[in-house]
């Protein structure tokens, strides 16, 4: 027997008016529809749950014991129905940021202030994401939204908001030999050519054309780089560059990451500057993603 919780709110309705003219009215349905349905539920459960007389219509036996159970499925599904909304509705108001370390630079509270004021019922939620997934969640869906250096593989999949533009810096050793060559440049900078030779920490192979661009492959020519170790995270960096198995490019930026104790950053000439992003799905229309890419704009240089 397959009953239908429609064919229940409707007994219940007639139960409770004792009338199937009021009962039609309260369901916003015809009399002969209500009719037609509640004869169909009797059929089913083989049994009549009404006396219908001229004047009055009265629960039978059957009727009365059905009533209490009908109630009580009606509220259990009622309860089921409004447990989904809220889910769905926190799902709605809820932005995953993915990030493979801190944005800094004040992005995260301005970028917060103004989607609440458009958004206030915005949820924002934070996860940091390892450095092979250069698009920090955003390939998997683990992330709605996310910062990001450019490029991105995949790029075509993505829609970008540039939030920043800095120069790229390199992280030494403070007693490297190149740290005293800075020192004593009129710009307390050392060209990339000097940098050549060195081992190089690099990202995760996963990480792709990122890895591609932190290595400075679109400088070297056709040299290759000598790679010094792999490292996923900003502590790694640091411990890497002071126990030297190799220096390491880094936006501006991000030199608070790594810049402490014995290891400093100073500026490379003859580098393209590197750009952070707030990127999303190009497919992902959501209001609350749609939302976040604007704001963005609003900081950075660009949008794609």
């Amino acid at each position: 027997m397959d009953v239908h919780g429609r064919d229940l709110r409707y007994f219940a309705a007639v139960a409770e008016e004792l009338n199937f003219t009021r009962a039609a009215e309260r369901l916003f349905i015809s009399q002969p529809a209500l009719s037609k349905q509640i004869r169909m539920l009797e059929k089913q459960l083989g049994a009549d749950l009404f006396h219908r007389g001229r004047r009055a219509v009265r629960l039978t036996t059957v009727g009365s014991a059905l009533l209490p159970y009908a109630r009580e499925m009606l509220a259990v599904w009622e309860a089921a129905e409004a447990a989904v909304e809220e889910v769905k509705g926190a799902e709605r108001d809820t932005l995953v940021i993915g990030m493979s370390t801190s944005p800094g630079r004040g992005l995260l509270p301005a970028l917060r202030t103004r989607l609440i004021s458009r958004h206030p019922e915005a949820r924002l939620v934070l996860r940091q994401v390892n450095w092979a997934d250069p698009s920090a969640g955003l390939a998997d869906g683990a992330s709605d939204v996310a910062f990001v250096w450019l490029p991105l593989p995949d790029g075509d999949r993505y829609r970008c908001a540039v939030v920043a533009q800095e120069p790229r810096l390199v992280a030494l050793p403070h007693d490297h030999p190149l740290a005293a060559r800075a020192a004593a440049d009129r710009e307390g900078a050392v060209d990339f050519t000097d940098l050549l030779d060195e081992p190089f920490l690099a990202l995760p192979p996963e990480a792709g054309p990122l890895r591609d661009r932190w290595l400075a492959l679109d400088a070297r020519g056709c040299r290759a780089p000598r790679l010094g170790a792999v490292v996923a995270r900003a502590e790694e960096t640091h411990e890497a560059v002071a126990n030297k198995p190799g220096v390491a490019l880094l936006a501006s930026g991000n030199a608070p990451l790594v810049v402490r104790d014995e290891v400093i950053a100073v500026p490379v000439r003859g580098l393209s500057p590197c750009r952070l992003a707030v990127a999303a799905r190009r497919d992902d229309e959501r209001p609350l993603v749609l939302a976040y890419l604007a704001a963005a704009a609003t900081l950075g240089t660009g949008a794609s």
